[in-house]
């Protein structure tokens, strides 16, 4: 299964990353998995200016993989630790993705001439 879903805010990214998995009999990693993926659409929406989208794939291996692509193809700022950002309210999304997720990273990304990142984690079932 590899899914790209519309909507760049992460209410509808949420939303249709829940009925997704739970149509495929995936309930048990729902709320990990809306936690991950709200943090990587936030991410691209705030920091470009251009389109977003959350990218769903399921392996037959048992991986589950979200990604964010966005318009920048600027990296990511690396995770900050948490006691870092104890008094704001953002920084802490990346370093949620790696304390949470099984792996994560960043690639840039070329499409038709116009350049991006892809921000993905992987969770597995276990």
């Amino acid at each position: 299964m590899w899914v790209r879903l519309g909507g760049t805010t992460p209410p509808c990214s949420r939303r249709t990353l829940r009925l997704i998995l739970t149509m495929h009999g995936l309930i048990r990693m729902v709320d990990l998995a809306e936690l991950l993926a709200t943090e990587l659409v936030s991410n691209a929406v705030r920091h470009t200016k251009g389109p977003a989208a959350l990218r769903v794939r399921w392996s037959g291996v048992g991986v589950l993989r979200l990604g964010a692509w966005d318009a920048d193809p600027s990296p990511p700022e690396p995770p900050q630790p948490f006691d870092r950002a104890v008094d704001r309210e953002d920084g802490r999304g990346l370093a949620l993705v790696r304390a949470c997720a099984d792996v994560w990273g960043w690639q840039p990304l070329a499409r038709e001439g116009k350049r991006g990142k892809y921000v993905w984690c992987e969770l597995g079932v276990a």
